[in-house]
């Protein structure tokens, strides 16, 4: 029956792909030809016609038939070569388990008939083998790791409900769901003992049956059910507010362990909604006596539930879940098995175990994810065909010697990596990240260059017109004498400037264009492109830049550079983009002055603004930001800088021009601000934080930021980037008034230093991983238990373990790696066909 299903399945696929991924292959939808053949595989297994072995890769492909009719084309090609891979190894299964029965069959015809011998007595293992080799025993139960929650005991279809609302769907999804943090149940005290204000453990029994009444007063009518308890040394009330139905669950002689906070009124010790277990109902308790997993919650589920069904699950299926590291890795990490490492993160023996436990699981999410990095990386470097963009020594001479200024240090090292990178017949795969004002662009401007020398074309793709006009008003006085027109592609333009640029575009014409998400669209096509800029790439997600890389010529991926100027720490460079090779512009160009941070309060603001006065008497000009609004909110973010300029020019301003410039503007109109400002016309430019990054004015000095405190660290660092940028000494003045310690903490860090770099750290641990440098975008799958800020030492183990292996075993083909491969293939989803995008 399988065989049959897998040739059904097979057939459709390369149909679909010569009909471009339009879901057309089979009249009504290809998703529902392959998810209804697909159910019939999956119900064969109930009726023994399909093997059990099967179900982990059928349930994949269901998946991904179910996201099918959703995907875009991108990923509907992806998803069919997952498709094919998947149902290949079906096959060779199938194929395998069929050979076997003939076999087997063959040495008797009539084994079938005859009783089930009696299996050897199994010796008892080593503590060796027990602490080194991973034992996964065939599922002995109807409970699989598969199994819904619904249909878990003791939990059904109400927790059920409640625990969807955290993601967890399944058995092995709850034995992946892990503690927030632990509590310390272990030390039970008599009752006399118990200390006032702290939370304790203790051993009672129940003295009286519950009673329930409703309190009056400023307690609202609301019911208060109590259970007087004691032992040896003293009595205690427990008591719930709105849970009369405790009443049903406690009876008189009944002993209880009991843990909570321990309050007293009127002299009697009280303990308000308490965890407990009534003794003799389990062998092992999970609320006390024990060290406790404390996980996060949500409406409708209370601890000890949760508690239970995790027990639950472990009891029923823990030993089923396949150890996924290849023994070797285990050896060499010195890591405890799967299993063992499922139960101590959970119901930790003792801190040891619970920290060996936690170390081997986050050895594993973060193997997995470097594992994928480093496929990637052996990938484009293997199976991809670039460009090879070959140009002369002296026709770079000839480019160097057009440039109006000299380059640094730095720049010539970078240059020099990316005319490798270009020369090869392997497509450029790299990140470029430097301070603010480290010139990148003229480094962005050689990689186009290369592109147009060699007869091909180059895109820079920004994240807002600002930036694009600014790139390409420098490329356009970059490239002018060196006889070479640059285009501006943004969504602003009229739809007959957009048909005129995507024309010469597509039959050639032009060489280099600049644009924002309008590059993106479907109705531009490239003649030849072949070198991709991405700038301030973190604001770009991940199916953004895989299609700009899609508009390459011939199905050749172009050579990309993404740029940054807000500077990675090192867990992000290890993580986020540990499949590029990384270039560093560490070195400021010769002339640029340091500038000076003060912080100041609000009070203070007079003399910020008479600051402002005496620079401009200088012949100097200032910024001033206005406070930041929510980015939903751009009417009230129109109006605040509206108000803010208003403002400036009736009062602390009023002898000055001050010009105001914010998203909501045309790009005529918003041009016209800039050039004026630029031009010396106005004094003081109000302004939100649209100027935040690709605004170049030598003359200004001055970068005012009203209510700083409301601004990240690295938005602050990048602001404070547009002054300081001539000859004269620059001042940023933050106006703040924080009330968080971590509101303090930036204004601390923007006064003290001006390293890009350490601003970068600190931005991290302030912010969390989840936030910093857009990685929700990124691509990347959420860590359940590895936390990027204090695993960076285990990134670096994991990044080196998985790069060995993978470059032994590109494609986990070895017998041993295939957990490690089906492991992979669920950590990731369905994004990792993404990883394969920069």
């Amino acid at each position: 029956m399988l065989q049959e299903i897998l040739d059904k399945l097979r057939k459709p696929l390369p149909i679909e792909c010569k009909l471009g991924f339009e879901n057309t292959a089979v009249i009504g939808g290809l998703d529902a030809y392959m998810q209804s053949n697909l159910r019939r595989a999956l119900d064969g297994i109930a009726t023994g016609e399909v093997p059990p072995s099967a179900e982990f890769r059928l349930q994949r492909l269901d998946h991904i038939w179910n996201q099918y009719a959703t995907a875009d084309l991108t990923l509907r090609q992806q998803m069919i070569d997952s498709s094919e891979k998947l149902l290949a190894g079906l096959s060779a299964d199938n194929r395998e388990e069929m050979a076997h029965s003939v076999s087997h069959r063959a040495a008797n015809g009539y084994q079938d008939l005859l009783p089930p011998t009696a299996e050897p007595e199994p010796e008892l293992p080593t503590d060796e083998a027990t602490t080194n080799k991973p034992q996964n025993p065939k599922p002995q139960s109807n409970c699989s790791l598969e199994t819904e929650l619904t249909y878990l005991k003791g939990v059904g279809p109400k927790r059920a409900e409640a625990l969807k609302k955290l993601g967890l769907s399944t058995v092995y999804d709850l034995l992946y769901y892990f503690p927030a943090r632990y509590e310390d149940r272990r030390t039970v005290k008599p009752i006399a003992q118990l200390e006032i204000g702290a939370k304790e453990s203790l051993c009672a029994t129940v003295l009286f049956p519950p009673q329930t009444r409703l309190m009056g007063g400023r307690m609202g009518g609301r019911p208060l059910t109590k259970v007087r308890v004691g032992d040896s040394t003293g009595r205690a009330d427990l008591q719930w507010w709105n849970q009369a139905f405790r009443e049903k669950q406690f009876k008189p002689g009944m002993q209880l362990f009991i843990y909570g906070k321990i309050n007293e009124f009127n002299g009697v010790v009280q303990i308000d909604s308490p965890d407990f277990e009534i003794m003799g109902d389990t062998e092992d308790t999970l609320q006390v006596g024990r060290i406790v997993p404390v996980y996060p919650m949500t409406e409708g589920l209370f601890q000890t539930a949760l508690r239970r069904a995790v027990a639950t699950s472990l009891e029923k299926c823990g030993d089923f879940v396949q150890e996924m590291l290849p023994e070797s890795i285990l050896e060499q990490q010195q890591l405890r098995p799967l299993t063992w490492s499922l139960r101590q993160i959970h119901f930790p023996d003792d801190w040891a175990s619970k920290e060996a436990a936690r170390t081997r699981l986050v050895f594993e999410e973060l193997f997995l994810l470097q594992i994928a990095l480093a496929q990637k990386k052996v990938a484009s470097n293997i199976q991809e065909i670039g460009v090879r963009h070959v140009v002369e020594d002296e026709r770079i001479k000839q480019f160097l010697g057009l440039l109006p200024f000299k380059l640094t240090g730095a720049q010539r090292r970078v240059m020099n990596e990316i005319r490798k990178d270009l020369r090869s017949a392997r497509p450029m795969n790299r990140l470029l990240h430097g301070d603010v004002g480290s010139g990148k662009t003229i480094v962005a401007a050689y990689a186009l260059w290369s592109a147009y020398i060699t007869g091909h074309q180059g895109a820079l793709l920004a994240p807002t017109e600002i930036l694009a006009e600014q790139h390409f008003s420098v490329l356009t006085r970059l490239f002018q004498p060196m006889g070479l027109e640059v285009a501006l592609l943004e969504g602003s333009l009229s739809s007959k400037q957009k048909r005129r640029i995507q024309a010469d575009l597509n039959e050639g014409r032009t060489s280099i264009v600049v644009g924002t998400h309008a590059l993106i669209q479907e109705g531009v096509e490239f003649n030849k492109l072949s070198v991709c800029v991405v700038d301030e790439q973190h604001r770009f997600g991940v199916m953004q830049r895989a299609a700009l890389q899609k508009k390459g010529f011939g199905g050749i991926r172009p050579d990309v550079l993404v740029m940054t100027a807000t500077p990675i720490p090192r867990t992000m460079a290890l993580t986020v983009y540990g499949d590029l090779d990384v270039s560093v512009l560490d070195e400021l160009p010769p002339g640029r002055q340091p500038i000076k941070t003060v912080a100041i309060k609000p009070t203070q603001r007079p003399r910020a603004y008479k600051f402002v006065l005496d620079e401009v008497k200088k012949g100097r000009q200032a910024y001033v930001i206005c406070p930041l609004v929510e980015e939903s909110e751009k009417l009230a973010q129109l109006k605040a800088a509206t108000a803010l300029a208003e403002r400036l020019r009736a009062e602390e301003l009023r002898d000055l021009r001050v010009g105001l410039l914010h998203g909501q503007m045309g790009v005529l109109e918003r041009d016209q601000e800039m050039e004026l400002f630029r031009a010396g016309m106005l004094d003081v430019l109000v302004s939100t934080t649209v100027i935040e990054v690709g605004v170049d004015v030598p003359n200004a000095t001055v970068m005012l930021i009203e209510d700083a405190e409301r601004f990240g660290l690295s938005q602050l660092h990048q602001l404070r980037g547009r002054v300081g940028r001539g000859e004269h000494k620059s001042t940023c003045v933050l106006l703040s008034d924080p009330k968080t310690d971590e509101g303090r903490a930036r204004l601390s860090v923007m006064t003290k230093t001006q390293n890009g770099f350490e601003i970068a750290e600190h931005d991290l641990q302030l912010r969390g991983p989840g936030e910093f440098y857009g990685t929700r975008q990124s691509g990347l799958p959420d860590f359940r238990l590895a936390n990027i800020i204090r695993d960076v030492d285990m990134i670096q183990r994991a990044r080196e373990a998985a790069f060995e292996l993978i470059e032994r075993d590109p494609y986990l083909e070895a017998e041993e790696n295939q957990p490690l491969k089906e492991a992979l293939m669920r950590f990731w989803g369905e994004k990792l066909s993404l990883v394969q995008v920069s």
